[in-house]
């Protein structure tokens, strides 16, 4: 049993290649706003596993939510071979656990991964870190939120509507609070550059974001998954909007598909 809550869908009767989600910040798996609600029609043709990190959604609470944990969580659910999407800081996690065991993963799909590393150097991303960092240094930093206020500084302080404020919602939003800085990350790509399995990263183009959204997150996004593809030699899939998976899942949805497709 893995430490970890997990939602399966499958209309396969057993039969489909099992592909594992694993979710952002703010949000768990099967969740129609943020998570990947939007995917389940892949389970007309594969078994689609949703985990909820630990102290999102399902799972148990956790002090402090950390990538390297979240990786070995995955590796578990992933032990038996399965092809691998993760979203955000879910990609880190995702690209941590196929570095480690390539041998378990089938393909590789990354959506505006938190993969902040590997670009650390480009403009967009030093500038991000200045603002975080600067921001902590003022005594500014999450705890002295309350979750609820956390969330609202969060989307509507950068031109985006709030979610509904749920026990649901605003647990995952604490967890989020708690998570260990993604920046903190250091990969090894190399597996993933040889892997004989493809990999996709799916990014958003971000025109039509609120102003803040884009400058804040998406720029340093956006540098991220060019430099990432870069790195591990993998297809780069740039889709309207900044939430892809929720905003264009069609689109998404054919990518997946096609990559599970070459991946046999």
């Amino acid at each position: 049993m893995t430490p970890v809550h997990v939602t399966v869908w499958d209309e396969t009767n057993g039969t489909g290649a099992p592909a594992v989600f694993v979710h952002n910040i703010f949000t768990w798996g099967s969740d129609k706003e943020y998570g990947f609600a939007a995917q389940r029609p892949l389970a007309a043709h594969h078994r689609l596993i949703l985990v909820d990190r630990r102290g999102y959604g399902g799972s148990p609470d956790t002090d402090c939510s950390d990538y390297e944990v979240d990786a070995e969580d995955l590796i578990q659910v992933i032990a038996g071979g399965a092809h691998l999407v993760g979203h955000g800081n879910g990609g880190l996690a995702a690209i941590i656990a196929a570095s480690k065991r390539p041998d378990l993963v089938r393909s590789l799909a990354l959506i505006q991964p938190a993969a902040f590393h590997v670009a650390h150097d480009h403009p967009a991303i030093a500038t991000m870190l200045r603002r975080v960092r600067a921001t902590d240094s003022a005594g500014q930093t999450p705890p002295t939120l309350t979750p609820e206020q956390f969330l609202y500084a969060s989307t509507t302080g950068i031109g985006l509507p709030a979610p509904q404020a749920t026990p649901r919602r605003l647990r995952a939003v604490a967890t989020s609070m708690r998570e260990r800085p993604v920046w903190e990350a250091k990969l090894h790509l190399e597996p993933l550059r040889t892997a004989p399995w493809p990999t996709l990263i799916i990014c958003g183009t971000w025109e039509d974001a609120p102003p803040l959204y884009r400058e804040y997150v998406g720029e340093p996004l956006i540098a991220c998954a060019e430099a990432l593809a870069s790195a591990v030699q993998g297809r780069l899939l740039r889709v309207p909007g900044y939430y892809p998976h929720t905003q264009e899942p069609n689109a998404v949805n054919a990518a997946l598909s096609e990559l599970w497709r070459r991946a046999g």
